[in-house]
């Protein structure tokens, strides 16, 4: 029986030849992820089911990176929890204050996840890893303390939509606008339990960073996972950080798909989500009446070190408009340190900006910019439901880095190609 990508890497990690759609299995996990938020929940799960160890010390992430540095004392006792659980079990690969950074971006960055890795975190953007050619997914904080004690984790086996991409990205358009534009056309639900799975000849204009951010962002068309055919730039990436070796699994010519969806990335335009939700798009350009109060520049959608050069690159030697607040956010460390050694740094703050330690912070309506009623934002984030950002009145508008800070130089929302 052929298979998709998705169900030939579950097939594997069950231990059977081959797998089907609607199929209940259970499969080893390469890879548990935790933040500072779902964690304490897990591990509360984990004592009260009475489970005395973990399943392998090495294979367990808890990243605290949505209120760290904490923001009050319930985000303090969340990360001291967090880190006594880590220090008992001996938890490799524990990240905190001065060596974390945002999950999505820090996992990927240290090689922690392969090609082929089957990966489970308690955060919904978990997909992000799907970019590497792994099956990732989100879970609820149950199945996170089952993950860390066990070593498994129970799935239904997805159908998948095909996404055969072709010719190559205009400048000024990147990874968040393809992805932006294909939430457009199929809707919140339009991918639903399903696997999104991105391959063609347009795969060579994609960058690693392109293809993370629109794997972050399977999950907001409803999908299960989203994962993109292994090629050389996936293994370039991976081999220059790798921890472990990897196993490329690729789908059979023959591979049944709910749907096959052609996309021309020539096609493709700065395209911008309207409030409140991500399928409410449209190009950039008829934006221009949208005067924004704030531009966030982050996340682990749009936080990593090309997202912070674009954002430079239309910044330099500009100022953002007036009574416009615009918050940069690096997505790690390593990111921050590269954003000072390349003079970035200098040119956010020249520009009037505020440059961050790495944090979730405002994405979710944390900390570090949250909105007030009726305010509007941009922002590279990846969710702009009601009162994502703060207010309830408040509206956010999501984008991609170069189309932000175009509009934060102009203080309405704007097409990069107008700065």
């Amino acid at each position: 029986m052929a298979m998709t990508m998705t169900q030939k890497i579950l097939a594997a990690h069950a231990g059977l030849d081959q797998v089907q759609a609607g199929q209940l299995i259970k499969a080893k996990l390469d890879m548990v992820l935790g933040n500072d938020i779902t964690s304490p929940v897990a591990i509360n799960e984990f004592e009260k089911n009475g489970f005395n160890s973990v399943f392998d010390k090495s294979k367990i992430s808890l990243v605290m990176d949505h209120f760290v540095p904490n923001k009050d004392i319930k985000a303090a006792q969340q990360t001291k929890q967090c880190r006594i659980f880590a220090k008992k079990f001996d938890i490799e690969n524990y990240f905190d204050v001065g060596d974390m950074g945002i999950e999505h971006a820090l996992l990927p960055e240290k090689g922690l996840v392969a090609p082929g890795d089957v990966v489970i975190g308690a955060d919904s953007h978990t997909c992000t890893y799907g970019a590497l050619g792994a099956f990732s997914t989100g879970v609820g904080s149950t199945d996170m303390a089952a993950g860390m004690a066990t070593g498994e984790g129970w799935f239904k086996v997805p159908s998948a939509i095909k996404f055969n991409l072709t010719g190559s990205l205009k400048a000024y358009c990147s990874g968040k606008d393809v992805i932006l534009h294909i939430i457009g056309r199929i809707g919140v639900d339009g991918a639903l339990y399903k696997s999104m799975e991105f391959t063609g000849e347009g795969l060579k204009s994609l960058t690693i960073d392109d293809r993370l951010c629109m794997a972050n962002m399977a999950v907001e068309a409803g999908a299960k996972n989203g994962i993109f055919e292994v090629d050389d730039i996936t293994l370039e990436y991976y081999n220059q950080r790798k921890t472990k070796e990897c196993t490329v699994y690729a789908a059979d010519q023959d591979a049944e798909y709910d749907q096959v969806i052609e996309i021309n990335l020539l096609e493709i335009e700065p395209t911008v989500a309207c409030p409140h939700l991500p399928e409410n798009t449209c190009k950039a350009n008829e934006l221009k009446d949208v005067k924004i109060d704030q531009c966030v520049i982050g996340s682990c959608t749009n936080g990593r070190l090309s997202d912070m050069e674009t954002a430079a690159k239309i910044l330099e030697g500009k100022h953002i408009a007036k009574g416009v607040r615009c918050i940069v956010i690096p997505a790690t460390q390593k990111i921050y340190m590269e954003c000072v050694k390349r003079g970035y740094v200098e040119t956010f703050i020249n520009a009037g900006c505020v440059f961050s330690t790495p944090t979730c912070g405002p994405c979710l309506g944390g900390y570090m910019g949250i909105l007030a009623d009726d305010e509007v934002a941009v922002a590279t984030t990846n969710r702009n439901f009601v009162g994502r950002m703060g207010h309830v009145s408040s509206k956010v508008y999501l984008a991609s880095p170069a189309t932000a800070a175009a509009s934060a130089l102009k203080g309405y929302i704007c097409d990069p190609r107008e700065v």
